[in-house]
């Protein structure tokens, strides 16, 4: 609600607690079922019932007229190629909810594969010379992706450290090329003397392909990640140039040179710490506001840089978030977390730009007009990478009907 979803009602009745508006009834227990607690909540993940003003002003943006807050000016000056859905919802009030928006399953349901597993399941690689599903920034709360795909489909945590890109990639001690090939022959043939006593042992399967593609690496990844080889107008595009911008616009930057080299599936976290920097249940101004200045001018720079290359139509990018924030205020100058209604943006990749899709009610509440569970987005990715969600199924492993989601076509050119 301060970032694409915005609701003056919450201006019009600041300091009112729900149950004094004409939304009383946002709270009915019946609205309120779909929340699974993992176990007794601590103090956050709470409905707050005194309704926050909005913390910041929006503008109207291109030829749309797409209304984004002043935190994402830059965004918004991309608002034409923007789908921004505004009626997301989940089941996990707390930090679970990452797992969820990742995989579609509650944390109680046990791990699932994400959906950066399914893609690269589904699709495999084009270059064999670097991994096929990157990680950057800090780690989500589930540490695994592949689950019961096998590790072979976990995200590859790729740093951007030309010297160090990948942990333990490089050997210990300094090698010459031809020792170096010797043992990583040696350990290949233990490997298959290995693998030929187990075949069954997709840990050591994963391990063989792990080491395979990690002395490929080491020649490929350090040219991928020489950010230098950019031009200075590139490198301001993104930011690289502001201290403020530098390190997240450097992972974009680094992202879309992954894709020109054909990585499927690249995801960038923003926001040290378990829960995320982003959570801000109190000093939600002085936070967001500085939290949207490292992020904004970088994902415009990367959305323009796309498109002036002519990547942006085969490109899909989502801005995403765990869940959102109560209309009401936490320690007076803060919002709680949200499941019940919230806003993410898609854009390129056959994505209809220019619009906005469902919404929430008066007061950003509950999703209310075209709601869409966390699946769906899972599903209009397949879709648009060319495979069918109802697929993505393996013997023995069972998937409910919400794991496979329904396709947005509504946002789709």
């Amino acid at each position: 609600m301060e970032s694409f979803d915005p609701k003056p009602s919450l201006n019009r009745f600041a300091g009112k607690t729900i149950g004094e508006t004409p939304f009383s009834n946002v709270q009915s227990p019946d609205r309120l079922k779909n929340v699974r607690v993992v176990v007794v909540n601590d103090a956050n993940g709470q409905q707050r019932n005194k309704l926050y003003p909005l913390q910041i002003a929006f503008k109207r943006y291109g030829q749309s007229g797409l209304e984004v807050s002043d935190w994402f000016p830059h965004v918004g000056s991309c608002a034409d190629d923007l789908a921004v859905i505004r009626s997301m919802w989940t089941t996990d009030d707390n930090h679970g909810a990452q797992v969820q928006f990742h995989s579609g399953r509650h944390m109680l349901d046990g791990r699932h594969p994400t959906i950066g597993a399914w893609i690269t399941y589904g699709l495999g690689s084009l270059n064999e010379n670097l991994p096929q599903f990157v990680t950057m920034g800090p780690r989500f709360f589930d540490t695994k992706d592949g689950h019961y795909l096998g590790p072979a489909y976990d995200a590859v945590p790729l740093n951007l450290d030309r010297d160090q890109p990948l942990d333990y990639a490089q050997p210990e001690h300094s090698l010459s090329s031809t020792r170096q090939r010797d043992e990583f022959r040696l350990t290949h043939r233990l490997n298959q003397l290995r693998r030929g006593a187990f075949p069954q042992d997709d840990r050591l399967e994963a391990r063989i392909q792990s080491y395979e593609l990690a002395f490929r690496m080491q020649r490929s990844v350090p040219s991928l990640l020489d950010l230098e080889q950019e031009t200075p107008s590139i490198r301001n595009l993104y930011g690289l140039e502001n201290d403020v911008t530098r390190p997240f616009g450097r992972q974009l930057l680094a992202a879309r040179r992954m894709v020109e080299k054909g990585v499927r599936f690249i995801q960038i976290m923003h926001g040290d710490g378990a829960a995320g920097a982003w959570d801000a249940h109190s000093g939600l101004k002085a936070n967001h506001e500085k939290l949207a200045a490292q992020v904004d001018l970088p994902i415009a720079g990367l959305l323009k840089d796309l498109k002036q290359r002519g990547m942006l139509s085969e490109t899909l990018v989502v801005f995403a978030t765990e869940f959102g924030r109560t209309p009401g205020s936490q320690n007076n100058d803060g919002r709680d977390h949200h499941p019940y209604g919230f806003s993410i943006w898609m854009a390129g990749g056959g994505i209809r730009g220019g619009m906005t899709h469902g919404q929430t009610d008066e007061i950003g509440f509950h999703a209310v007009e075209y709601p869409h569970y966390v699946t769906d987005v899972h599903a209009t990715l397949l879709h648009q990478l060319g495979l069918d969600s109802h697929r993505m199924e393996v013997p023995q492993h069972k998937r409910l009907e919400q794991d496979f989601g329904h396709v947005i076509h509504h946002i789709l050119s």
